[in-house]
């Protein structure tokens, strides 16, 4: 952000939320120039970076003796998720990013500068649709993308992702909306012959009926002085909320249930609710008299495994 005014990249961030919560043109990138990237690389990278770590780790914890040796970011922006692979998987791997606007790549290099993991990664400038082609590649994330696309081209994409991956891992916003384009692309997958990782204890059909709710998790985001000042915030920190699915061809161990709700702590319990390998959605209470496994139950957050593995 040196050399742009705080008060421009506020007004930047302002303008990007309103588009992003809007109706999103498909037929030019939103991020318009090194302005509009470096407001969003300062306000969204970082929840970005932590709800795709999040999906991640919970995907590593469902097949941990695998490593990727390549991973290719489809509408990757700025970079946020090689970031969030690196973190999970310390060491390099080929790398590509692939996204439309190029002040985006040119920032996403340039921040990618400070990883010795990212030193060699392709930064391709790719139309990210329908005429997509991707050569073939260990791990494809796909961040907060889906919802910049037309439902066809949604399929299409997925489609090509699935052609060319061995892991897909996908993350949208966690609201209805964001929640069902996952659901369509965890469909999807399984008709592709991947087996679900995370969060689903399984990869029968989603127990929550369609209307009803929605499956999704919080990443906590620390915020620097820099990232309150451009996001007129006054907490340390924010909760992004996420929906994601992680898909593999590799044999996987899912994890026996997910804690999908803030576990509720009362006095001697704690109540989770939980999806279960059945499939099914439970409520369950762990109290005082279940010893270790009731310490556990206060120590486990949203999103986790449960039970937990013992050592």
């Amino acid at each position: 952000l040196d050399g742009l005014p705080p008060r421009q990249a506020a007004q930047a961030v302002d303008r990007l939320i309103a588009n992003y919560r809007g109706a999103t043109p498909t037929h030019t990138p939103i991020l318009r120039d090194r302005a509009d990237v470096a407001a969003y690389a300062a306000y969204r990278m970082p929840a970005t970076f932590e709800a795709v770590h999040a999906a991640l780790e919970a995907f590593a914890a469902a097949v941990p003796e695998w490593t990727p040796t390549s991973h290719t970011d489809v509408g990757g922006g700025t970079g946020a998720a090689t970031w969030a692979v690196t973190a999970t998987w310390p060491g390099e791997r080929s790398v590509t990013v692939l996204d439309w606007a190029e002040p985006a790549l040119a920032i996403g290099r340039e921040i990618a500068a400070a990883n010795p993991a990212l030193k060699d990664a392709h930064w391709q400038r790719a139309r990210i649709g329908s005429a997509l082609t991707l050569d073939p590649t260990d791990l494809v994330t796909v961040s907060y993308v889906l919802n910049e696309l037309t439902a066809p081209d949604r399929t299409t994409l997925l489609d090509t992702v699935a052609s060319a991956a061995r892991t897909v891992v996908i993350v949208e916003p966690g609201t209805p909306d964001g929640y069902t384009r996952v659901i369509e692309a965890r469909d999807r997958l399984i008709t592709a012959g991947f087996h679900i990782a995370a969060p689903c204890p399984h990869s029968a059909a989603c127990p929550i009926a369609p209307g009803t709710d929605w499956c999704h998790f919080a990443a906590r985001v620390s915020r620097s002085s820099l990232h309150r000042q451009i996001k007129g915030g006054s907490l340390a920190y924010e909760d992004e909320k996420f929906s994601y699915v992680a898909a593999t061809r590799l044999p996987v161990t899912p994890a026996p249930a997910r804690v999908v709700r803030k576990p509720q702590i009362r006095k001697g319990q704690v109540l989770l609710d939980l999806c279960e390998t059945e499939p099914s959605l439970r409520r369950t209470t762990v109290t005082k008299r279940h010893g270790d496994l009731y310490k556990a139950a206060r120590d486990t957050d949203w999103g986790d495994a449960w039970p937990p593995e013992s050592d």
